[in-house]
């Protein structure tokens, strides 16, 4: 297995998108909708922001998609495909977020779960993040969490 990144273009976003709905449909039984990310405009995306994907012989593996913030890198989608889970892929996602914060300066990364993605916050906490705050949304709560680089 020999995991490969590039960047995403337009020609990638149905693949994106679909990559993005089968690693999602597992939560949907768990909240009772659609994950957010279900529902993204990926053409948007992939114009605006940094949307890295992670092939792995070839296929499409998972997708990482970054928001560049003036003092901290937004991870605002971190997807892996079913087929690919339980690898050990979402390290290596998180550290290439790492990477891309330092290469532009940023003190280090933000992101936000669901807090019923139980497995999503044990899989950050055990990468270093840190709960920032809880929030009260659609009818559940948002973790956010953040993981400062060292400088």
């Amino acid at each position: 297995m020999k995991p490969q990144f590039r960047r995403a273009t337009e020609v990638d976003v149905a693949a994106v998108g679909l990559l993005v709905r089968t690693a999602y449909a597992k939560w949907v039984p768990v909240i009772g909708r659609e994950p957010l990310p279900m529902k993204a405009n990926y053409e948007a995306a992939v114009r605006a922001h940094l949307v890295d994907l992670l092939e792995v012989d070839g296929a499409l593996a998972a997708v990482l998609e970054m928001i560049a913030e003036p003092e901290w890198l937004l991870i605002e989608n971190l997807a892996v495909a079913p087929s690919f889970q339980r690898q050990g892929l979402a390290g290596i996602l998180l550290a290439r977020a790492a990477d891309t914060a330092q290469a532009l300066g940023l003190k280090g990364l933000r992101l936000f779960t669901n807090k019923k993605f139980e497995s999503n916050v044990d899989l950050y906490l055990r990468h270093g993040f840190t709960v920032d705050r809880e929030e009260p949304f659609m009818g559940g709560f948002t973790v956010y969490m953040s993981k400062a680089l060292v400088t």
